[in-house]
C-alpha cells in the first residue's frame, strides 16, 4: 500500500514539475468570463446587431476582439480598466452574440459597425485597444475616422497579409480554433455555421489589409504598436515597419507571451493598457 502511495505522489510531483517548464507562451488558458455589466445589448447597426456590454464609468475605452474570438476575451482586463474608465466591449460582426448580414467580412465595413455602435451609445470619442483583427479594425478607424479615436493600442496587428505567419504549425493557434468553435457553437445565433464562418474569415485573412507606408504614415492618432515576442501569428518584421511608418508611434513587445498574451500574462497585459491610457502626449 505504501509503494503505491509513493508512486502515486511521486507521479503528481512529476506531473507538476512538467507543467511548471511548459512556457507560458505555449499554453492557451481558459477564455474568462465577463463581470456583470452596467448594461448590455444588442444594438441595430448597419442592417446588423451588435451585441455590447458596458462597465464602469470614465474617459471611454472600446476593447475590439481578435478573428473567430469574442468579448469574453477580455474577462481579465475589464475589472482592472473599469476601476477608471467606462469599458465598452463588443462582439464584431458575426462573432460571439452579434449578427452578420450577406456582405463579405472586411476590415473598412467591421470599422464601420464600432462607429455605429459609438453613435448608438452617444459615445462621441474612445480610445481603442484591439487584439489581432481589433487592432487592424482600430488602425482603419485611425485612418478613416481619427476624430472618433482619442488614442490606439494595437496588440498583433499587421499592414499586409503577408505579414502573417503559417497559424496552423502552431500547436496554441490550433487549439484556439478548436475551442473557438464551441463558443462559437455556445454563443452565436448560427450555431452550425462554424465552418463557413472561418472560411469567409481566412478569406479575409488572406486579402486584407494592404496598408502602405504612406497610409499608415498618415495617421495623426496617438499609437502604440504592441506585440508578443513569440507571437506565433505575426511576422515581427511588419510589427516593426508599422512602428516605423506610423508618426510618432511607441513600440512595445511584451515578454514571455504569445499572440495570447491577454489570457497568457492578464496583469502584464492590463498594466501596459493603463501604462498607455496615462501616457500624456504635451
Amino acid at each position: 500500500m505504501r509503494a503505491v502511495l509513493l508512486s502515486l505522489f511521486l507521479g503528481l510531483i512529476a506531473s507538476s514539475v512538467a507543467a511548471q517548464t511548459v512556457p507560458r507562451w505555449m499554453t492557451l488558458p481558459p477564455t474568462p468570463s465577463l463581470p456583470t455589466p452596467d448594461k448590455s445589448g444588442l444594438a441595430p447597426v448597419n442592417g446588423i446587431s451588435i451585441w455590447y456590454a458596458s462597465f464602469g464609468s470614465g474617459p471611454p475605452v472600446i476593447l475590439l476582439h481578435g478573428g473567430l474570438a469574442n468579448s469574453n476575451y477580455w474577462g481579465n482586463q475589464v475589472p482592472v480598466l473599469a476601476k477608471s474608465h467606462r469599458v465598452i466591449v463588443m462582439d464584431s460582426r458575426g462573432h460571439g452574440r452579434s449578427t452578420r448580414d450577406s456582405k463579405p467580412y472586411g476590415y473598412t465595413l467591421m470599422a464601420s459597425d464600432v462607429i455605429g455602435l459609438m453613435d448608438y451609445l452617444g459615445v462621441p470619442q474612445a480610445a481603442i485597444v484591439g487584439w489581432s483583427d481589433g487592432a487592424i479594425i482600430g488602425l482603419s478607424l485611425a485612418m478613416s475616422h481619427p476624430d472618433r479615436v482619442s488614442r490606439l493600442f494595437a496588440f498583433a496587428a499587421n499592414s499586409d497579409p503577408s505579414g502573417v505567419k503559417d497559424v496552423t504549425k502552431s500547436p496554441v493557434f490550433t487549439a484556439f480554433i478548436a475551442r473557438a468553435e464551441k463558443e462559437y457553437q455556445a454563443l452565436s445565433a448560427t450555431p452550425t455555421e462554424y465552418k463557413k464562418f472561418v472560411d469567409e474569415i481566412s478569406t479575409m485573412w488572406m486579402t486584407q489589409p494592404h496598408w502602405t507606408a504612406a497610409d499608415l504614415g498618415a495617421i495623426k492618432v496617438h499609437t502604440w504598436i504592441v506585440d508578443a515576442d513569440h507571437d506565433e501569428a505575426i511576422e515581427r518584421p511588419n510589427t516593426e515597419f508599422m512602428a516605423k511608418s506610423i508618426p510618432d508611434a511607441g513600440l512595445l513587445l511584451q515578454p514571455e507571451v504569445s499572440h495570447f498574451s491577454m489570457l497568457q500574462a492578464p496583469e502584464q497585459f492590463s498594466d501596459d493598457i493603463l501604462r498607455f491610457l496615462a501616457r500624456r502626449w504635451d
